[in-house]
């Protein structure tokens, strides 16, 4: 199966983050030097490099400023140094690059270089202060042939990938918006804890407080998230305790739906929940799935719990109707037009966020709540948190 890359790409983000400020503190020193010595040289005059050489110190203490105090003001919990180390390389790209156009038109370019860099201020604050928590709510409709009453439904909220750290305004707010969105069942898609949390005692006694707050008629199910995310021995008791049933290669038949009139025998099929635990071997993972499906009543509605999109080809061929996924988290950092730039997923973006389909199966990828951990930017860059609200109905409701 072999080493999980995304995994070992985020380890090689944790050493940076713990350095010491004064030994990151040469990088800007030297960088803002050679773009002042490129700028001078370049026009001709040296009043231009120590323009532009003191203007990436400023911006580069406006860096620092922005990420050290996210933090103390209960923002968000990463590291500071690998981010300001990334933001210090991308404005020194930026300026080189506008030292080309100066050649021919310097006080353009001069103004340019300001203001693309006071935009790179703006979205990592953006990214970081604003965006993590306009937490977005998705509503899907699911009709079904399988409800035998046309005027039943039952209504799911999916929340995945909490990747808690410490409670901050978006977990103290979600409870309360859950709730108000009166689901008669919460299904949690995994990955609970922060990678750089994850055995953390804080962390853990804080995703308790979050998940006792969680209440539907017919209960709350979870699946596991990444194995190196979740780590069972840990959450396994915190679980128990709250009555959360966690499907591990497990089915939970949910018989209860609201009903606007009686169904001619007095009951539905109900719904069958579906939880694989997370894993890097697909085949394996599929092979459970088919011997789970195998012991469903075919005229009953499959519901798949399972952490990552990457099932999909083998549920749809499966006859799956509906998988709830997240891992992804829509990319985390997104372009216009384009969305997600990285994912977790072994599709890349073949299922990035949002609804799919294929044959009769349906899937939904929740850009989930948290953010990834290690050494990463605690920032969403147009893709906000997301709970999914599904009102699986019969046909005609």
């Amino acid at each position: 199966m072999g080493e999980n890359p995304f995994h070992t790409l985020l380890l090689l983000t944790e050493k940076p983050g713990e350095w010491v400020p004064w030994k990151i503190a040469p990088i800007p020193l030297a960088l803002a030097a050679v773009s002042g010595l490129v700028w001078a040289w370049t026009v001709g005059e040296a009043g231009w490099g120590w323009a532009v050489g003191l203007g990436l110190l400023l911006f580069a203490a406006a860096d620092w400023g922005l990420l050290a105090l996210l933090p103390r003001l209960g923002i968000s919990f990463g590291a500071a140094q690998l981010p300001f180390m990334a933001l210090t390389v991308l404005r020194w790209v930026i300026a080189m690059l506008a030292a080309a156009l100066a050649v021919w038109w310097p006080w353009p370019a001069l103004v340019a270089l300001a203001l693309v860099h006071l935009l790179v201020w703006g979205l990592a604050a953006y990214g970081t202060l604003v965006e993590p928590f306009r937490v977005k709510v998705t509503h899907l409709d699911v009709p079904s042939a399988k409800l035998s009453n046309p005027g039943s439904c039952l209504r799911i909220v999916q929340l995945s990938d909490l990747h808690v750290e410490r409670l901050t305004r978006r977990e103290r707010d979600l409870p309360a918006l859950v709730a108000k969105l009166a689901p008669d069942l919460i299904v949690l898609t995994g990955d609970f804890l922060s990678t750089s949390y994850n055995d953390d005692p804080q962390a853990l006694a804080d995703l308790r407080t979050l998940l006792e707050q969680f209440h539907a008629p017919a209960g709350v199910y979870a699946v596991w998230g990444t194995i190196e995310v979740d780590l069972l021995h840990l959450l396994r008791p915190i679980f128990d305790e709250l009555g959360i049933v966690v499907l591990e290669e497990g089915v939970a038949h949910v018989p209860e739906v609201k009903t606007s009139a009686e169904t001619e025998n007095g009951l539905d099929q109900g719904l069958w929940l579906v939880g694989l635990s997370c894993t890097r071997d697909l085949d394996a993972a599929g092979a459970r799935l088919r011997a789970l499906l195998a012991g469903l009543p075919p005229e009953g509605f499959s519901l798949l719990l399972y952490h990552t999109p990457d099932l999909m080809p083998q549920a749809a061929a499966m006859g799956v109707d509906l998988y709830l996924a997240g891992h992804t988290h829509g990319g985390q950092w997104r372009l216009p037009g384009f969305g997600a730039i990285l994912t977790s997923s072994q599709y890349w973006k073949r299922y990035e966020a949002g609804l799919y389909y294929e044959g009769d199966s349906t899937l939904y990828v929740s850009r989930g709540l948290g953010m990834e951990g290690f050494g990463t930017p605690r920032a969403r860059i147009f893709c906000p948190p997301e709970v999914v609200v599904i009102t699986w109905r019969g046909e005609g409701a």
